[in-house]
């Protein structure tokens, strides 16, 4: 399953970088993000990879990311993998004025098991929460001084 999601954001494109690009602003915005632990290379940097624990309910998701390229804004490509979901997730920020700048993000998720029935039953979850995380960080860029 494929499929691509924007939104402009309220910022000029070097503020928007700036806090995207924080590892601690993750927790400001990524709701149900509980941790955050360094498995290898430098945090944020092509080849590294990141465990990450979320809490939906009482659903504990554990995810490992690897950053495949960070060259921010133009792009930052990363795998998501986590128990029967792999997804590739490429993202770009374009300047559209002085003061607003444009989330660009390309999914492209492999399932298997129990969540490929979910995805062949309600595609719409996937793109719904991807489009709910792009809202969230916007909103924390937007009131972020």
């Amino acid at each position: 399953m494929k499929y691509t999601d924007e939104i402009e954001i309220n910022q000029p494109i070097n503020k928007v970088v700036e806090l995207f690009d924080n590892e601690d602003n993750l927790f400001k915005w990524m709701n149900g993000l509980q941790s955050i632990e360094h498995l290898e290379g430098k945090p944020g940097e092509k080849g590294s990879t990141t465990k990450m624990l979320f809490k939906e309910g009482k659903r504990e998701i554990e995810m490992i990311e690897t950053i495949l390229e960070n060259k921010l804004p133009e792009e930052f490509t990363a795998t998501y993998e986590a128990k029967g979901v792999y997804n590739l997730a490429k993202i770009s920020f374009v300047s559209l004025t002085d003061s607003k700048t444009k989330y660009l993000t390309e999914q492209e998720f492999q399932l298997k098991g129990f969540i490929k029935l979910i995805g062949w039953l309600m595609p719409g979850v996937f793109k719904k929460q991807t489009n709910k995380y792009l809202k969230m960080f916007k909103e924390f860029a937007e009131n972020h001084e």
